[in-house]
């Protein structure tokens, strides 16, 4: 009986997620037909999607929305589901209630911005920019996420959240020990 009221959210969940994805394509291939008429804007559009994750206790996809022209812009939408109660998770139901996620997640982000720069100079993240409304402070409720094979938390940032254009998107996992003791 748990199982089946498990079944009939996952379903549910299922249903939302595709209607979400059927929405953003829609809007993105209406985009890219009227740009097409006027022969303006991006002239290039993929969405596609892809399994990330799939263990016992989650499952997580990643939609992959392009556009471009001369040059382009892309952004990740992740969807990840508890298998284990059918619901599609956010970034707070992996933490006890009430636990501060965001500060140790963010230093931590920060941490790894740090050692990437002073690893390759070709890599630049606003961390530290003269402009500091720019400057990376901390993630939110709402920021990316998806669970790895590691049961590890990976934060995901679209092309120009945090880098520069040309640093793409761009992904940090957290290590355990960072959450361990605010991991539900």
């Amino acid at each position: 009986e748990g199982n089946e009221e498990i079944q009939e959210k996952l379903n549910r969940t299922v249903e939302d997620i595709n209607a979400e994805i059927t929405e953003i394509s829609d809007r993105l291939i209406a985009e890219f037909e009227d740009n097409l008429k006027g022969e303006e804007g991006y002239q290039d559009v993929v969405v596609k999607g892809e399994v990330l994750v799939s263990t016992q206790d989650y499952f997580t996809l990643k939609l992959l929305c392009y556009q471009g022209a001369g040059s382009g812009y892309q952004w990740n939408y992740y969807y990840t589901i508890d298998l284990n109660t059918g619901e599609r998770l956010q970034l707070k139901d992996l933490f006890q209630d009430g636990a501060d996620y965001i500060t140790p997640i963010s230093e931590n982000i920060k941490e790894q911005m740090q050692a990437r720069m002073d690893a390759d100079e070709n890599v630049y993240y606003w961390l530290n920019d003269e402009i500091e409304e720019w400057n990376f402070k901390a993630i939110t409720d709402e920021t990316s996420f998806y669970l790895n094979e590691k049961d590890n938390v990976v934060i995901g940032f679209n092309e120009g959240d945090v880098a520069p254009m040309y640093m793409g998107t761009v992904e940090f996992e957290i290590p355990a020990e960072v959450v361990a003791h605010i991991r539900r």
